[in-house]
């Protein structure tokens, strides 16, 4: 059994390996099946049947047996996760070992996939440097906005002093949008929730 450190060197390489061979596509797939729903069938498992509560298990679990510096906030309607230190990416950067530049996007690869299959919507922000936040929710459901970052208060990765550098890529709904000047609301929100059409 390799170690974690190892592991992540591994995922890393396999990334680009699939990029470099197969194409961006074949890597995205390779997310959204391959991990979504074999490797990380578990995480799929607890969402689908169990809600804001499985991601609550899964990821509280999981991020404190990666020793991530994380936060977790949940509202009535909001799953949020603030990722101050994200190991895997964190160890990659310390040990300078980056072949696929934009790791990052794994995460949302396999987890875009989970949330939408199991009825939910994910808005997410990462900055490349080891710091993302997530909220994801169910589909239709309006939560205050930012309710759930304002609960998170000092835990609010937004906050950090070195939020703002790197390059940022940020998701709305699910799908990837164009990084604005701030680091404000994502497109088509309003104080109640999802702009209305």
């Amino acid at each position: 059994m390799i170690g974690v450190q190892d592991f992540c060197g591994h995922y890393a390489w396999t990334f680009e390996y699939i990029r470099r061979t197969f194409g961006e596509a074949a890597l995205q797939r390779y997310w959204s099946e391959a991990i979504a729903f074999d490797s990380q069938s578990h995480a799929w498992e607890r969402i689908r049947d169990k809600g804001l509560e499985g991601m609550e298990e899964y990821w509280g679990h999981t991020l404190t047996r990666e020793e991530a510096g994380y936060t977790i906030t949940r509202t009535g309607d909001v799953f949020r996760i603030d990722m101050h230190r994200c190991p895997s990416l964190g160890f990659l950067l310390d040990s300078r070992l980056q072949p696929y530049a934009d790791y990052c996007s794994h995460c949302m690869g396999w987890i875009g996939p989970v949330a939408e299959r199991a009825g939910f919507t994910v808005d997410h922000v990462h900055n490349h440097r080891s710091q993302c936040w997530w909220e994801l929710r169910k589909k239709g459901a309006l939560p205050r906005e930012n309710e759930a970052r304002e609960k998170a208060g000092s835990g609010c990765v937004e906050l950090a002093p070195d939020w703002k550098r790197g390059e940022h890529h940020r998701y709305c709904d699910g799908r990837r949008v164009e990084e604005t000047e701030d680091s404000g609301p994502l497109p088509g929100r309003t104080a109640a929730g999802p702009a209305q059409q």
